[in-house]
């Protein structure tokens, strides 16, 4: 719970917090640390690690030991399969794709990592997930034989995002997909904040610090950047701050209307 208790302290501090996605498959060991650090150093609450293809134990192994004396905020992994867990990090997102056509992205694959972490991992904090793709839904839609949900269509969204609720799962993460053309629109994030009480995650195709701010302000609690660290660093600097901001005036939003419908 420790993990799982300092992300809900920090939303609670800030509103919306940041959190930097790197993937130790593209990434040299020397990289891998230096852009860690730098997240960090920007403002992320967290570093997530993982990626859809080609991440294994032994690779993340390696990647993990090497950078954990160099962070303190916690590192949270976020694998594609059961191959993507390591003893070296704090935490794991317990993923269950719920729009996946394919059991075993929903359940299958959760059974057999949940005995390892048992067994082998016993230091390694799971925190339940609900991984619902959008929009284009990227590597992770395709791979994970998902069926993504368009951005037109916010009422399946809202019943997905629902039915994780409902099911008990802690947070709830909506993705579009590293490289998506488009971000959620801010529009579906304060419908969907709206009707869910959990924690909402949005990832994918988030560029500019004006969206970030946008979503953060629509309420989304915890927003999530990947590939936009390694292209411009500086503009991740900007997202974050814009994050911080969008948090800052979502709290404002919600005591206002929290007065107004009392």
């Amino acid at each position: 719970m420790k993990i799982k208790n300092y992300l809900l302290n920090e939303i609670d501090r800030c509103g919306t917090i940041h959190m930097t996605l790197l993937d130790p498959d593209k990434l040299s060991l020397e990289e891998f640390v230096k852009l860690a650090k730098m997240a960090e150093n920007y403002g992320s609450s967290a570093l997530m690690v993982g990626g859809s293809l080609g991440v294994s134990s032994n690779l993340l192994d390696n990647y993990l030991k090497e950078v954990k004396s160099e962070l303190t905020i916690p590192i949270i992994l976020f694998p594609g399969s059961v191959a993507g867990l390591s003893q070296y990090a704090d935490a794991v997102w317990f993923l269950s794709v719920l729009n996946s056509t394919d059991p075993y992205f929903i359940i299958g694959a959760q059974t057999q990592a949940a005995i390892m972490i048992a067994k082998r991992f016993k230091n390694l904090e799971p925190i339940s997930l609900a991984y619902i793709i959008i929009g284009d839904g990227g590597c992770v839609g395709y791979v994970s034989y998902a069926r993504p949900i368009p951005y037109d269509k916010v009422e399946i969204m809202i019943a997905y995002a629902l039915a994780a609720q409902y099911l008990g799962f802690d947070f709830i993460y909506l993705e579009a997909g590293s490289g998506a053309k488009e971000p959620i629109p801010p529009e579906n994030v304060s419908k969907i904040r709206r009707v869910i009480s959990k924690p909402l995650i949005i990832g994918g195709g988030i560029r500019e610090p004006e969206i970030a701010y946008k979503i953060a302000k629509a309420g989304a609690d915890i927003i999530v950047t990947g590939t936009i660290i390694e292209k411009s660093p500086e503009v991740l600097k900007k997202i974050i701050e814009a994050v911080k901001n969008g948090g800052k005036d979502k709290v404002v939003n919600r005591k206002t209307t929290l007065i107004t419908e009392i």
